[in-house]
């Protein structure tokens, strides 16, 4: 898969509409195209305790933030047409169809793709968990920042050259690769293998 968007967000509290922040990576052709991060004004707008301690957003980053359909508006013509790539992907799906039923939108019917599965099927056991930064070093990457939206999009290098979820992303249903010299496939956009 050589064009897809990487994508993640990040919560202000249990809700899925509390989408608070975003962050986009945009690949074509193998390569980093565009990033974008943005801070959301959460509905309900509350931050738990638990979600502050594990991205650091409060209150009054995102008190004077547009909502979530402004910047939505500002996203869609970026990923139009394009499998959109997450670690967990449940999780951001999810999120982003509760804020697009939360505001009344017509949600378009994103394909989703998640590296979570694709690292579970890809190195099994073999990694002591599938968490990003887990899978990330795996992939050879230092990811910095984890839980801020960009830095999860992303999953790169400091230089932005390579990152874990365009490995992941490689293992498209039509692609094997080999890790530890065992041939390995991806599985679908269910997580059945392919």
């Amino acid at each position: 898969m050589k064009d897809f968007a990487a994508i993640d967000f990040e919560t202000a509290n249990g809700k899925r509409t509390s989408v608070c922040s975003v962050g986009l990576v945009v690949v074509r052709g193998g390569e980093i195209c565009d990033k974008t991060y943005r801070l959301i004004r959460p509905r309900p707008n509350y931050y738990s305790e638990f979600c502050t301690r594990v991205h650091g957003l409060c209150y009054h980053n995102t008190v004077e933030a547009p909502h979530f359909p402004e910047v939505w508006r500002e996203i869609a013509p970026l990923i139009q047409g394009l499998p959109l790539v997450a670690h967990n992907s449940p999780f951001d799906e999810g999120c982003l169809k509760a804020a697009f039923d939360l505001y009344g939108l017509p949600y378009p019917g994103y394909t989703f793709y998640c590296t979570c599965r694709a690292s579970r099927r890809t190195f099994g056991r073999s990694l002591p968990d599938h968490r990003l930064p887990t899978v990330a070093a795996a992939c050879g990457y230092d990811l910095q920042q984890h839980h801020h939206a960009l830095a999860d999009a992303a999953s790169g290098t400091p230089d932005g050259s390579a990152s874990a979820r365009q490995i992941a992303a490689e293992l498209h249903p039509e692609y094997t690769i080999t890790v530890d010299g065992t041939a390995r496939t991806f599985s679908d956009a269910n997580g059945k293998a392919v």
